[in-house]
């Protein structure tokens, strides 16, 4: 191909099933996207909601390395729509790359658009600052370093534990700068607080309730780095839970209850319940038994594939298994040096493990892979998996959803292409617009 623009086509044309939406959207997740000066934030003073850094840094560089991006954020997710491919309403997480092939920037009149290979390829819509950013916390902490929000406000991001336990090159995920992210933004002077007070986070949501008028947050998420030990004295299980008990107790339904950890055993799962979480992911990250143990090593030491499968499956005896969503990172799977060499096998090596957890009603999702450059596979990877790649787990994964009729996970907002507002990846752009997905189920 002698363009990018010529590859995107070329696949919009071989995977005709697949949105052409979802083509655009997993290759500016996987390659980034640079930014003009016209195109950043005025970080918390502007009009603009800025990229918060939830928990990774999703970007092809470091701070330094990204320029003025560094010191003007660039907004939190972009909006694509129309231009010549007539693209319907995508929501896109922002990944930078000041190298990306595609570009956004301000035309003669100020309008933001997509451009690449030097044409416009669609407008750009940026989310406007939401008021309860405007509001600080009595102590003086920004609700946005406390309790960001993502996906055009739909969910609440809270990272209650900036780092991980699972520590150095033989235990860090190959592909996880969880504990770089945490070390460049404090040495960048920006507030990033380590261990989220509970205290704090209930004041930041009580912010969040007053000025969401429209309720356009439905969700929550309570996640950070996998704990092999304690933290506050207290373990996994109960860590994240008190945090959910002390949500649920000061909103009773106000949100949906999600929480991100390991695959931990029945007893502590059930604790996760009774405090009131609604969601379990329970995160595989990669299908492949080799790969697991490679790319994954302190999770292979500490648990183990099988038994994590194993806790997966039992963790939806206590959820039921609608609300049991483990995630993968979609394109580990090609990374050098131990990954597939084709296409064709990452796909059937993938699609394995999607069968394995639908044939028994566990609907996994995933995260697209951004190569961050401080991590064992971002730096032998930079360029990520094929687009090929991507595109064709879109086609496998509904397809799969299908053979065993299953829908979409509750907890994502509506599906489909146009309304999906799901933004690290194209899973729910791809699945058929049906009416919202209902809110978790009592198992």
């Amino acid at each position: 191909m002698g363009s990018r623009t010529a590859l995107v086509e070329d696949l919009m044309e071989r995977f005709p099933h697949v949105p052409r939406e979802a083509v655009f959207k997993e290759d500016l997740l996987r390659g980034g996207v640079a930014f003009d000066a016209s195109a950043l934030s005025d970080n918390e003073s502007g009009e603009v909601k800025p990229k918060s850094y939830f928990i990774f840094s999703f970007d092809h560089g470091t701070l330094p390395e990204l320029g003025e991006a560094a010191l003007r954020r660039p907004p939190e997710e972009i909006i694509l729509t129309g231009g010549p491919y007539d693209l319907r309403r995508t929501v896109v997480s922002v990944r930078v790359n000041p190298s990306s092939p595609y570009r956004v920037a301000a035309d003669e009149h100020g309008m933001l658009g997509l451009y690449l290979d030097g044409k416009r390829i669609s407008d750009v819509g940026v989310p406007p600052m939401p008021e309860y950013y405007r509001h600080k916390l009595s102590n003086g902490k920004s609700v946005m370093e406390v309790a960001p929000t993502i996906q055009w406000g739909y969910l609440i991001y809270l990272t209650v534990f900036r780092v991980c336990q699972y520590f150095g090159a033989k235990e860090e995920c190959q592909y996880c700068d969880i504990n770089h992210n945490w070390r460049q933004h404090k040495a960048a002077g920006r507030p990033y607080t380590g261990v989220k007070d509970v205290e704090e986070v209930l004041e930041a949501l009580e912010i969040i309730d007053k000025y969401d008028t429209a309720k356009a947050s439905t969700a929550y998420t309570l996640t950070g780095g996998a704990i092999t030990k304690t933290v506050s004295g207290r373990d996994e299980a109960d860590f994240y839970g008190h945090y959910a008990k002390a949500i649920e107790e000061r909103f009773p339904g106000r949100w949906i209850g999600k929480v991100v950890a390991q695959a931990l055993p029945k007893d502590d799962v059930q604790r996760f319940k009774d405090y009131g979480v609604q969601i379990y992911h329970p995160n595989y990250e990669v299908w492949d038994e080799y790969l697991f143990k490679m790319y994954c090593p302190g999770k292979e030491r500490y648990v183990g594939r099988d038994e994590w499968h194993r806790r997966i499956l039992d963790s939806a005896e206590i959820f039921g298994a609608r609300n049991v969503i483990p995630n993968f990172v979609a394109g580990v799977e090609m990374a050098e040096p131990f990954g597939f060499k084709t296409v064709d096998e990452a796909i059937a090596s993938t699609t394995e493990g999607l069968r394995f957890f639908m044939s028994k009603g566990i609907t996994p999702r995933f995260t697209t892979w951004c190569p961050e450059p401080t991590t064992p596979l971002g730096k032998a990877n930079p360029q990520g998996a094929p687009l090929e790649y991507h595109i064709r787990l879109l086609q496998a994964y509904r397809q799969t959803m299908e053979d065993f009729g299953l829908s979409s996970p509750p907890g994502y907002g509506p599906p489909g292409p146009g309304r999906a507002v799901f933004s690290v990846s194209s899973f729910m752009d791809s699945l058929p617009a049906t009416e919202p997905a209902e809110p978790a189920e009592t198992a």
